[in-house]
């Protein structure tokens, strides 16, 4: 029987209204790098990403960016513009505010997303959903992101649920998915337009569905 129940933020619970390419192009503009918007693309941005998840900021992230290139822009700058871009393109999938709260009725409720400490808080500020959880974690103050054990422990301690009680909700087969499974969760897989069901999944979910269906799913896991 599900006792606690954790959350993915970023396209589980809330997700761009414009392209995340296109925010990146945006942001390197405005950060001051617009000779890169043509050369530095999504997959380039999310392998420097996933070598700086416990940051502070994305600072690292963009240093990492710039370093095979001829640019003078501003790390600092670029991390600014693109937390900016981010974070206002950002809206609550259908549903969710008023899932989350009926969900707390039954269960406790946590955040667990990877992503550097500002860049998440300023989400959670933009979306004023600090208060929406009963505990919240940001892999950019734990030892590790996820997929790492050590992340879904510190949402376990948090929600004060033992593994095979508390179910993981997100969209990433590896990170959220085979993470959440691995640390001995139960998983719900939020699927996007296309995406096949990680094998590591014990329930999916339509990621437009996400309000209506996920109470049954986590009654019947």
């Amino acid at each position: 029987m599900i006792r606690a129940v954790g959350f993915d933020l970023d396209a589980t619970l809330a997700v761009p209204e414009r392209p995340r390419s296109r925010i990146l192009a945006d942001a390197l503009d405005a950060g001051g790098a617009p000779e890169l918007t043509d050369t530095v693309d999504r997959a380039a941005y999310l392998d420097a990403h996933a070598n700086h998840r416990t940051a502070d900021s994305r600072e690292p992230v963009f240093a990492e960016l710039l370093e095979p290139h001829d640019a003078e822009a501003d790390p600092a700058a670029l991390a600014d513009a693109y937390r900016e871009a981010v974070t206002t393109a950002l809206v609550p999938v259908s549903g969710t505010r008023e899932l989350i709260a009926d969900l707390r009725e039954e269960y406790p409720v946590g955040l667990l997303t990877n992503g550097p400490v500002r860049a998440q808080s300023a989400k959670l500020d933009y979306l004023g959903w600090w208060d929406a959880f009963d505990t919240v974690h940001i892999s950019g103050d734990l030892p590790a992101g996820k997929p790492d054990e050590r992340a879904f422990e510190a949402l376990l301690d948090g929600l004060g649920s033992d593994p095979d009680e508390t179910a993981f909700v997100g969209d990433h087969p590896v990170e959220d998915v085979r993470g959440a499974a691995a640390a001995g969760l139960r998983t719900v897989h939020v699927l996007g337009d296309g995406d096949d069901p990680a094998p590591e999944a014990d329930a999916t979910v339509p990621r437009d569905h996400l309000a209506r269906d996920l109470p049954d799913i986590l009654r019947e896991l």
